[in-house]
C-alpha cells in the first residue's frame, strides 16, 4: 500500500482493529499518519498500517448483494445498475474487481474503493453508502 494512495476518512487496520485516517503529514521523507476509532486515537508511521482487503462481508456492508455464483465467479451489485463488484475465484484473477458502466477497475483494498467512489461522485463513501461504515469505525 502506497501512503500516497491515502485520504483522509479511509479504513485501515493496525494491531487488528479497524481505524479511520484522520490526518495524513510528512516529515523530510517519513510520512506519519493519525488514525481513530472509538476506543483510540493514535499516530504512528504510515507504513506501520495496512490495507483492508475487499471481503464479501465488506461488499455487504456496502449494500452490495450477491445476484450470480459459479464455479469461477461471484457477482455483487448495488441497487444502482452501473455498479457491481465480481470475485474471481481462478487463481489468475482475471476479471476480480469493481466493475463501473461496464469498465473493469482492479479494486481489492477499501481505501481504493473509497477513493473511486469519492473521485466519482464528489463525495465521500459515507455519505453514498449509509451502511458503509463498521460500528467500531465511526
Amino acid at each position: 500500500m502506497k501512503v500516497t494512495d491515502l485520504k483522509i476518512k479511509n479504513l485501515v487496520e493496525y494491531n487488528d482493529e479497524i481505524f479511520n485516517i484522520v490526518e495524513i503529514f510528512q516529515n523530510n521523507d517519513n510520512y506519519f499518519v493519525r488514525i481513530e476509532n472509538e476506543e483510540h486515537a493514535i499516530s504512528l508511521p504510515a507504513d506501520e498500517i495496512k490495507p483492508i482487503k475487499i471481503t464479501e462481508d465488506w461488499l455487504e456492508r456496502f449494500g452490495f448483494a450477491k445476484t450470480y455464483t459459479s464455479m469461477h465467479q461471484i457477482r455483487y451489485e448495488r441497487p444502482e445498475s452501473f455498479i457491481k463488484y465480481d470475485i474471481d475465484l481462478r487463481s489468475k484473477k482475471v476479471i476480480e474487481g469493481l466493475k463501473i458502466y461496464g469498465n473493469a477497475i482492479k479494486c481489492k483494498y477499501i481505501h481504493e474503493f473509497q477513493n473511486i467512489f469519492s473521485c466519482l461522485f464528489g463525495k465521500e463513501t459515507n455519505s453514498i453508502f449509509s451502511n458503509l461504515y463498521p460500528k467500531a469505525a465511526v
